[in-house]
């Protein structure tokens, strides 16, 4: 294989050109196959599409975007990818998306990102710096200096953007911030967030062979499976040896790819309050977990992000739970039944609203008796949202001008929790002033051949 320089800027060629005019909704005559029409497209107008990361969440991926063309899969393992490989047999196939990228770059227009964490933002960042539309799964980074930098290469590119939390776009979600921007609560100057069930990906396979918590790294070295590629699945990581306590799916739990608990549910929970409350940057982060780990993500953690007043709004303190900890207004206060046990609680000075992903309550609820949910305009998915944002150069709900704060607020949680106190934020610097040791958890150099 050649070497691909994932830095490389592309000349700008006609398929990159129309990609960018769209995204900036140009005043120029472009092919109905990129801007699209109302409706459900035609055949000739759907968008070509490349899969990166098709097993388990991105085969549910790979189905929500089949209304389009799906031209190229790829995976770094063949068993996991093996039901997108049959479901989509025309498909190009690859291992390795820097390849996929320089043998049908002139054969795609979008990318949707299904890979472990450490891999999204070199995938997107590549895909687009060569003019493609990228729908990559949260919390769009592993670090925060590579969330800054796909933000920043979004802007400057001028593609279609989404981050994949998925329930910004849904009818509750969309409700609850219009009834909070209306002040039905009051200001709100407090706010929980937290996740009721278990951490699911605490590992199965024991690191030291023993309990199922062990936090170190594994000593045994067994074989590689024949169907995964391990060193293309490490990617920009640091090296280390094969370890079924890392892939599938527990690879959250190691900081080196992922961000535990929070990097996993945060950028769902924290968005809703994040739109509506129109917060931005923290100035303070603070956290307490069942321990500090130099390797692995805490069972329970319990993060504090302090945002300033933003025009006549208050301060806001946002809280994070998971593990099973919970807010104890909740003591006061019985949570709404929800498909999923995911909550925020948002605290007003005329009253309270507790909202799941699928529903909602408003407490004192004898006083909110006679409140019922706005009426918004009902919109499609949250890939309808970027199919069309793709197609006609709108912006999307989660675009990476919006939704990099998010990821960057969430992971600011991983760098309190892992400096072990307080830290005091500098956004526009990118550093931790009070605490300097701490920014060596908020960037970090990738391996030789994944620099971006």
């Amino acid at each position: 294989m050649k070497e691909i320089k994932l830095h490389r800027q592309p000349t700008m060629t006609r398929r990159r050109f129309i990609g960018a005019a769209a995204s900036v909704a140009a005043v120029t005559i472009v092919p109905r196959r990129v801007l699209g029409g109302p409706g459900i497209p035609t055949p000739s107008e759907k968008l070509d599409i490349a899969c990166i990361g098709v097993g388990g969440k991105g085969f549910d991926n790979v189905r929500n975007v089949m209304s389009e063309n799906i031209v190229a899969l790829c995976d770094v393992d063949t068993e996991r990818g093996a039901d997108a490989f049959k479901m989509f047999p025309k498909a190009k196939q690859y291992r390795d998306y820097r390849v996929l990228f320089d043998k049908e770059e002139k054969n795609i227009d979008a990318v949707v990102v299904t890979t472990p964490d450490h891999h999204h933002v070199p995938c997107s960042v590549m895909a687009m710096r060569l003019g493609k539309h990228v729908y990559c799964e949260k919390p769009l980074g592993q670090n925060i200096g590579e969330v800054r930098l796909a933000t920043q290469v979004a802007a400057e590119t001028g593609v279609a953007t989404q981050l994949g939390n998925s329930a910004h776009s849904g009818h509750n979600y969309r409700g609850v911030v219009r009834m909070i921007q209306d002040g039905v609560i009051g200001d709100v100057e407090e706010v929980h967030c937290w996740c009721e069930n278990e951490w699911e990906a605490l590992p199965r396979v024991a690191a030291d062979g023993g309990s199922r918590h062990g936090r170190d790294r594994p000593k045994a070295t067994p074989p590689v499976p024949a169907y995964l590629d391990w060193d293309l699945w490490l990617g920009p990581a640091p090296y280390r040896p094969y370890h079924p306590c890392y892939h599938p799916v527990q690879w959250r739990s190691w900081w080196d790819f992922g961000n535990g608990r929070l990097g996993d549910m945060g950028c769902h929970l924290v968005d809703l309050p994040f739109t509506a409350l129109e917060l931005r940057h923290p100035l303070t982060v603070e956290a307490r977990a069942s321990a500090v780990h130099a390797e692995r993500a805490p069972q329970w953690l319990i993060c504090k992000w302090a945002f300033p007043a933003r025009g006549d709004r208050p301060p806001v303190e946002l809280t994070w739970y998971d593990g099973n900890k919970r807010p104890e207004l909740l003591e006061e206060l019985d949570p709404p039944k929800s498909n999923n046990p995911w909550y925020v609680l948002f605290v007003g000075a005329e009253g309270s609203l507790i909202a799941g992903m699928d529903t909602f309550r408003l407490y004192p609820e004898e006083k909110f008796a006679d409140i019922r949910r706005p009426k918004v305009p009902r919109i499609g998915s949250h890939f309808d949202d970027w199919f069309e944002a793709c197609k006609t150069g709108r912006p999307t709900g989660t675009r990476f001008d919006y939704s990099g704060p998010l990821a960057e607020t969430v992971l600011l949680g991983v760098v309190a929790h892992r400096a072990g106190q307080k830290i005091e934020w500098d956004a526009r610097r990118m550093e931790v002033t009070n605490v300097p040791t701490a920014n060596r958890y908020v960037r970090r150099e990738n391996r030789e051949g994944w620099i971006i």
